[in-house]
């Protein structure tokens, strides 16, 4: 080990700890198997570990780019990155998240990915188009960013997903739930999804409005049903949540957010929505479907047979460990 240099940990190696790890290994060993020094790999584990000890390898990366933007020189927007930058989207029509991991992996000086899209959004702002090379799921992004930047709506007592227990992000028990919404077309009229995150069961229902009044009655009215199988929910940060506390206490519930502009961490809902746009497409006015239809499609889709499980649908899953 004398001979094995001090070095950045590559992500490709973070999910390598992470198997290490997971199947009892000494740090001394993935040191040696992965030809690092220990004290970088014990290194690795107390800055990038989350809160409660456990070593995520996605998370892991998250943070790094974080303490890289913060504490780097590549923090400043250049005209090198945005040569780059453009050159990626108009060309090749890359995602910042793509642009920004591709300079990570290749040492390439880049801003975060956020930052990119700041800087696309402003582009915009000034007559540009770069915004017209995303692709439609990052337009929603930069609507999100819009909204936040003209009216910024402080969510009191947020606890991050941080703080979620391994049980949960390990999806060790039934009864965690992921919740969003969905919105038709101009605007108008709003569709609430919670989905249990290990037996991929899917509650639907039409929301009167999307204010945070009605998001809670509603999210505690589906939920009743299965009270003592809520144990938590995790959302994103519309301020349609910004009753979470109050949902919190009625289910006897822990409520999580996850980071802004990260829907991977919510991966199963942001799937689920996407299962959802089957029977009711992008662009659908609400008021074309009925309570009914609400309640037929969502029969339909916990009644599909899911590879993830085996082929067995989500309502066998949840309720053979339920009843």
């Amino acid at each position: 080990m004398e001979n094995i240099k001090y070095k950045h940990i590559s992500k490709e190696q973070r999910y390598q700890i992470s198997v290490l790890l997971k199947a009892g290994h000494k740090v001394s060993f993935i040191a040696e198997k992965l030809n690092l020094h220990r004290s970088t790999v014990y290194r690795e584990l107390k800055r990038n570990s989350r809160q409660r000890g456990s070593y995520d390898p996605y998370f892991a990366n998250q943070y790094s780019d974080i303490r890289k933007e913060r504490f780097s020189n590549t923090r400043k927007l250049n005209s090198r990155m945005i040569s780059f930058i453009k050159e990626k989207l108009e060309n090749q029509q890359w995602s910042p998240e793509q642009i920004k991991g591709y300079c990570d992996k290749n040492n390439i000086p880049m801003v975060s990915h956020e930052r990119i899209y700041q800087f696309i959004y402003a582009d915009q702002s000034q007559g540009g188009d770069l915004y017209k090379h995303l692709r439609t799921g990052n337009n929603k992004y930069m609507k999100r960013y819009r909204k936040h930047k003209n009216r910024q709506i402080i969510i009191k007592n947020k606890v991050s997903i941080d703080h979620r227990p391994p049980i949960i992000n390990n999806k060790e028990r039934f009864g965690d739930w992921e919740i969003d919404t969905i919105v038709g077309k101009n605007h108008k009229g709003a569709i609430i999804t919670v989905v249990e995150r290990k037996s991929n069961f899917l509650l639907i229902r039409k929301l009167k409005n999307k204010n945070a009044s009605e998001v809670a009655m509603q999210t505690i009215r589906m939920l009743a049903p299965y009270k003592d199988l809520v144990h938590s929910i995790t959302s994103d940060n519309g301020t349609e949540f910004a009753k979470h506390e109050y949902i919190a206490k009625k289910l006897n519930a822990k409520f999580y957010f996850a980071h802004p502009y990260s829907s991977w961490e919510r991966g199963l809902n942001e799937y689920s929505n996407k299962l959802i746009r089957q029977y009711i497409p992008k662009k659908s006015d609400f008021n074309d479907f009925s309570n009914m239809d609400i309640f037929q499609i969502n029969n339909k889709l916990n009644s599909r047979p899911r590879k993830l499980l085996c082929f067995s649908n989500p309502s066998e899953i949840l309720f053979n460990n339920f009843t």
